[in-house]
């Protein structure tokens, strides 16, 4: 082969060589071929009905995620199953930073411990970003009643004529896991009320057609604030800067309560690390914002934004915590 002939060959080989490299290169760099991410609209799943505070976490943080990425990002809430049917959608999806899930310890963690048939793993489905955020669950009940603490709630729940009932925002979740540690701790027992939401719940329990429930402090804290519905105790080891008249439960004799809600960020598995990578730093940048925090810090929440090492290894030891709790409550959902 004469020499003019090799360096056109290598030249050749050279630009394919090149050329076969680009997808992965752009993939390692957060972009595709044809386009750097994002370039086209992202969808932020919540599987969780509107009004509750995944949905309201989920919708600021999109908010912010558009301002910092320059595209649309959207919220769609898709509920059911204990927030399986949602959270399956993104485990589902493309790896590309399109579609992620505003999820919380129940969708992350708990549902596969107490679902005989999950649509995907948990433990391998998903991509860490960050903890958005934790918050304490409340115990709180209509007033109808007239409970002014967790003893009168005690007393009532022991009359034979007693016919409480309390709402589960998210069968199978933390908030399910919370009464039935209180059920198990002190030997009440209500009916359960399945809801799809914090929202529903809350409506139900303002009517009164149920008795109480615990819940998140956002879906109810406006109506608490006019007297339609009263808080007994925090289930958290301190009392919250916006009850602090309220009790914990540990205060009032009631221990072994120890569940609490977090709300997380995650994208399906395989996702390029440099788009984890753009989508926590934008996250975090959001979490860290003074008016977010304060936003979230009056409605009981505290905001986090770590990272997704470190929210990985967070995932591992909740999951350590309650695979034995639900196997000793014998929760089992459908």
């Amino acid at each position: 082969m004469q020499v003019g002939s090799i360096v056109r060959f290598m030249t050749a080989a050279g630009l394919l060589a090149v050329s076969s490299a680009a997808p992965d290169l752009a993939r390692a760099q957060g972009q595709t071929a044809s386009a750097p991410y994002p370039s086209k609209l992202i969808r932020m799943i919540s599987p969780a009905a509107a009004g509750g505070l995944t949905d309201v976490l989920a919708r600021s943080i999109a908010e912010e995620l558009q301002r910092g990425l320059g595209q649309t990002v959207i919220v769609e809430n898709r509920t059911g199953a204990g927030g399986n049917i949602g959270t399956d959608l993104v485990a589902k999806s493309e790896p590309d930073g399109y579609t992620l899930l505003l999820g919380t310890a129940g969708m992350l963690v708990i549902n596969e411990f107490i679902y005989a048939k999950m649509p995907f793993d948990p433990a391998t489905a998903f991509a860490p970003i960050t903890l958005v955020a934790d918050m304490p669950l409340i115990l709180a009940v209509n007033p109808k009643n007239k409970l002014s603490n967790v003893r009168d709630l005690l007393e009532l729940a022991k009359r034979p004529d007693a016919k409480l009932s309390f709402g589960l925002s998210q069968p199978g979740g933390a908030n399910h896991l919370a009464l039935l540690l209180f059920e198990r701790v002190t030997g009440m027992r209500v009916a359960h009320v399945p809801y799809r939401g914090a929202a529903p719940a809350a409506q139900d329990l303002l009517a009164g057609q149920i008795d109480g429930a615990f819940i998140n402090p956002p879906a109810i804290m406006a109506n608490v604030e006019t007297g339609a519905l009263k808080v007994l105790a925090v289930v958290a080891d301190k009392r919250m800067k916006i009850l602090p008249e309220v009790p914990t439960l540990s205060e009032v004799g009631v221990d072994g309560v120890f569940t609490s809600t977090w709300y997380a960020l995650a994208a399906p598995a395989k996702t390029p690390p440099a788009i984890i990578a753009r989508l926590h730093a934008e996250t975090v940048k959001a979490l860290r914002r003074p008016d977010m925090i304060d936003r979230f810090a009056k409605q009981g929440a505290d905001l986090i934004g770590n990272t997704p090492a470190e929210f990985d290894a967070f995932i591992k030891q909740e999951r350590a915590k309650w695979g034995p709790v639900a196997r000793q409550l014998n929760l089992k959902m459908d």
